[in-house]
């Protein structure tokens, strides 16, 4: 049996930053994961500069032979009426496709790692973890997103007790004939909100790629609304009608409703395994990224591997995104019958859809970029 003094389960943006930000901790670590990579992974797929920056990432040097759009405004509605469209006078935002960032990530990891692999036995004997009886490890990270083997094992893992935001994309290249008559702009993503305010849908152009999709947390609704605003968009013309291949669904928790604990004695949950997107725009990107370098601070300088060791991670996640609250501040506080009428006043406005929808909830600018941990 292989012995690791690491082992992390998922090799996504939360795996793969926190092997990266560890390989000059003299651990011995191991990554695994269920898929071989560059994967297909459902994601809207964008990036702020603040994630590059958290990332030591250049975006000239990410840009050579990949796919990084910049974008620089939006366009934004509710569905059935009418859209804004903001200008932001400069690069916000980067449309990114998630199979070649993953694998980026992935790709700058010097840790061992386990692909096409999938956890089918987790225990725990005498201090230690087990995985699939050949590796044991006395710290084991679950970093495989909503439906993470290790938050299951621990009994963090999807159930009823669970408000889960259900999505559906699809994300393809456009001909030539569909990428001229595509009214879709690179730098203007668009944003379409449901009108019961449960969710939203979006259709994001990256260089010749087209990514539509839509996600809400009433998911027993999902379909319907989906197949509305598909209907909808190619009646506009702002979508191909021979939209090629399925759309795929995943599912994610906001911060605010994850009841997942982070941390025990030897195990810590970090991403959506730990339910950490915004409550606002539902992004899973940074939260996944910072957590992940909050961890690995936590991990290189622990004394032992206690929960009362580990607790630090779990005040610096409190510390950097709130303390998770009953209700999510992405809903709008006021009675449920003015709120339909207030919420379709604002999405005309101009100086909420930049300010606050986008600049605010879904870009995130009041929050600078995660300073540089010291080891």
């Amino acid at each position: 049996m292989a012995y690791y003094d690491l082992i992390i389960v998922g090799a996504g943006p939360a795996g793969s930053t926190l092997a990266w930000s560890l390989q000059d901790s003299g651990k011995r670590i191991l990554l695994i994961d269920q898929k071989h990579f560059p994967r297909p992974k459902s994601c809207a797929g964008w990036v702020t500069p603040s994630v590059l920056d958290s990332l030591k990432i250049d975006p000239d040097v990410y840009a050579e032979g990949r796919i990084l759009q910049p974008i620089e405004g939006f366009r934004i509605g509710m569905m059935g009426r009418s859209a804004l469209e903001n200008d932001h006078g400069g690069i916000v935002s980067y449309g990114i496709r998630r199979c070649e960032f993953d694998h980026f990530l992935l790709d700058r990891v010097t840790a061992d790692t386990q692909l096409g692999t999938a956890i089918k036995d987790i225990r725990h004997d005498h201090g230690n973890w087990i995985l699939n009886q050949r590796w044991e490890t006395p710290l084991l990270v679950g970093a495989g997103g909503h439906f993470c083997p290790v938050a299951t094992h621990i009994g963090a893992g999807p159930g009823r007790h669970e408000t889960v935001v259900a999505a559906r994309e699809v994300e393809f290249e456009l001909t030539p004939e569909q990428a001229a008559a595509c009214e879709v702009k690179g730098d203007r993503p668009e944003l379409w909100f449901c009108r019961d305010l449960k969710g939203y849908a979006w259709v994001i152009r990256k260089d010749n790629f087209l990514n539509i999709g839509l996600g809400r947390e009433d998911h027993r609704k999902l379909t319907r609304h989906l197949n509305r605003f598909v209907s909808a968009m190619q009646l506009e013309g702002r979508i191909p009608r021979d939209l090629p291949g399925r759309f795929k669904g995943h599912a994610y928790l906001l911060y605010d409703h994850a009841q997942r604990p982070l941390l025990d004695d030897g195990v810590m949950l970090v991403g959506d395994a730990a339910g950490l997107a915004f409550n606002q725009s539902g992004e899973g990107i940074r939260p996944a990224i910072e957590s992940a370098l909050l961890a690995a601070n936590v991990i290189r300088n622990a004394a032992d591997l206690s929960a009362r060791s580990l607790q630090p991670y779990g005040e610096a996640i409190a510390h950097r995104f709130g303390t998770r609250a009953l209700k999510s501040e992405s809903s709008l506080q006021v009675p449920d019958w003015v709120k339909m009428p207030l919420a379709a006043s604002l999405m005309r406005s101009h100086w909420f859809t930049r300010k606050i929808l986008t600049e605010r909830w879904f870009l995130h600018q009041q929050v600078p970029p995660l300073e540089e941990i010291a080891s």
